[in-house]
């Protein structure tokens, strides 16, 4: 898995601070929520491979927070909480979390439980996808490579990432903020055209294997999906 994505769901500015860098530091790609709402709302718009969930939220309880993870994707949970108890980790994670770490924690235990974890999940269970495919359209992420039907398509990096990124869960609306700082790892300064001029050259490109079909819907207003 190259870079994996993770999203934090901490409402102490002190701890998502340090847990940001620290993943940042170990090669991690990572998105800060303060409450459970915004961590909610972040997984709508993003995909992402692990969530560290404070249980101690603000509004919703880390407990809803992981049931209402749970109804939507399998992602990996892994609970962060200063509670040391047998019986709140117990409940924790006979609802659904993976593993739990309490606070204050060691920083090498938490990067090597998640690691195992991302192992584990990924590679036993239910294995990262290394091709997407959609249409006649196949992007293989480990060589680089995308086809139309047989037809090879030439993207360059930035048009490889937006494209994957859309395939990667073709029935989201992806907006222009989260093309841009999810490709460019930027924050979204609302009037950058990049992403406009990208769309365009994939779109062109990929009529080149199959001049007939449509590929990425523009929602107006809102971003970008496959159609």
């Amino acid at each position: 898995m190259q870079q994996p994505s993770i999203l934090i769901i901490e409402d102490d500015n002190d701890i998502n601070h340090m847990l940001s860098e620290l993943l940042s530091h170990n090669h991690y790609k990572v998105t800060s929520a303060y409450s459970g709402t915004e961590g909610l709302r972040f997984m709508k718009e993003q995909s992402f491979d692990l969530a560290l969930l404070d249980l101690m939220l603000p509004g919703l309880s880390g407990e809803q927070v992981l049931f209402e993870i749970q109804k939507e994707s399998n992602l990996p949970i892994i609970a962060v909480s200063a509670k040391d108890d047998k019986q709140t980790k117990i409940s924790v994670l006979n609802k659904g979390a993976d593993d739990y770490i309490t606070k204050p924690f060691d920083n090498d235990e938490l990067i090597a439980r998640m690691e195992a974890l991302l192992r584990r999940h990924y590679n036993s269970n239910s294995p990262i996808q290394t091709t997407l495919t959609y249409k006649d359209i196949t992007l293989d992420k480990s060589s680089l490579e995308v086809l139309v039907g047989t037809t090879p398509i030439l993207l360059t990096k930035h048009e490889f990432l937006i494209l994957e990124l859309l395939m990667s869960n073709p029935k989201k609306v992806f907006t222009k903020n989260n093309i841009f700082e999810s490709v460019w790892n930027e924050p979204f300064i609302g009037e950058d055209n990049a992403v406009n001029v990208h769309i365009s050259n994939i779109r062109q490109k990929l009529s080149k294997g199959n001049a007939d079909a449509s590929y990425i819907q523009t929602v107006w207003g809102i971003g970008f999906k496959m159609v």
